[in-house]
């Protein structure tokens, strides 16, 4: 598989060297912002987290608190987010969504549908190691009905692999017999199906739904479900389908609405930067028919937008 993302690792890097030039960039009055961020957007995460230990190394204080101290706004957010390992990341912003007042929904489903298997798993480990609680019991405490079950599902990470070539007919027929085959919705059978095989095996599904119904399964879900499930259901076949076009899609309404939804684009600008940046780059600009870099550059200001703008990596 060839390197999809914007953000790679720096080829001499040295990670005291860098420790030296954030310290300088730091020290007395005023602070080198530019010195910052673009030594930042310049490493990937796994660099980042030795230069913060030769900072300690080198200082005796710890670099996040330092920049924290340094910096302000959505520009030290961002600074933060980088600092922050993927997976202690996506395990903070699932904490945050579910132990703030009130749930955070969005975050819950752009992460839940979003991951890997593997990731999922290490989501796991490291919420419980760093909150000293169940992410699974978290979940559940703050959701209900088949929204939580479906949720429950993808938190064990064990979508089945490949294509089972006999399944797909039968799996598009229940669906159809779920949802548009029947007074009332059977949420179950979605839930089981979209929640357990393969993107490859869904997307096969996907197709023969098409054929068997005349519509397109996200219509049905549209049409069957409502709030949260549908919103879910829809998630996780849309990153089915495609997971750059998902976050293409999350990252054009996150800008273009009234005020600019900047969690959400930092998110998915952090967490997406060493994974497939490249490609939601190209979804962007054929979804939308404008480049990622210049809705950045529209929306946004300041050292916060440079970088994200040295994440996005280029202008289509």
């Amino acid at each position: 598989m060839a390197y999809r993302g914007s953000v790679r690792p720096f080829v001499n890097f040295n990670a005291k060297h860098d420790a030296e030039i954030l310290h300088k960039a730091m020290k007395g009055i005023g602070t080198d912002e530019d010195a910052i961020l673009m030594l930042l957007t310049a490493r990937s995460n796994d660099q980042r987290q030795q230069i913060k230990a030769a900072y300690k190394k080198a200082y005796g204080k710890d670099l996040v608190s330092a920049l924290k101290s340094e910096l302000g706004g959505l520009f030290e957010s961002l600074i933060v987010a980088l600092m922050t390992p993927p997976i202690s990341y996506d395990a903070s912003q699932l904490h945050k969504a579910l132990k703030g007042a009130g749930t955070d929904d969005d975050v819950l489903i752009e992460i839940m549908s979003s991951r890997t298997s593997e990731q999922m798993k290490d989501i796991i480990k490291v919420y419980k190691k760093e909150f000293t609680s169940k992410l699974e019991k978290d979940i559940c405490g703050d959701t209900s009905g088949h929204y939580q079950k479906l949720l429950v599902i993808l938190l064990q990470g064990s979508r089945e692999e490949g294509v089972d070539e006999a399944k797909i007919e039968k799996d598009a027929k229940d669906l159809y017999a779920a949802g548009e085959g029947k007074f009332g919705t059977d949420e179950e059978k979605f839930i089981t199906i979209l929640g357990n095989r393969s993107a490859e095996h869904l997307r096969k599904v996907f197709d023969a739904y098409k054929k068997l119904s005349g519509s397109e399964i996200e219509d049905s879900i549209e049409g069957e479900t409502t709030g949260n499930l549908e919103n879910l259901l829809l998630a996780v076949v849309k990153c089915a389908r495609s997971v750059p076009d998902f976050f293409a899609e999350g990252l054009y309404k996150s800008m273009r609405r009234a005020g600019t939804d900047d969690n959400t684009l930092m998110r998915i600008m952090v967490s997406r930067s060493e994974v497939d940046m490249l490609d939601i780059r190209a979804s962007f600009k054929k979804m939308y028919g404008a480049s990622l870099y210049s809705t950045i550059q529209e929306d946004t200001t300041g050292d916060y937008q440079k970088a994200l703008l040295y994440l996005c990596g280029g202008n289509d």
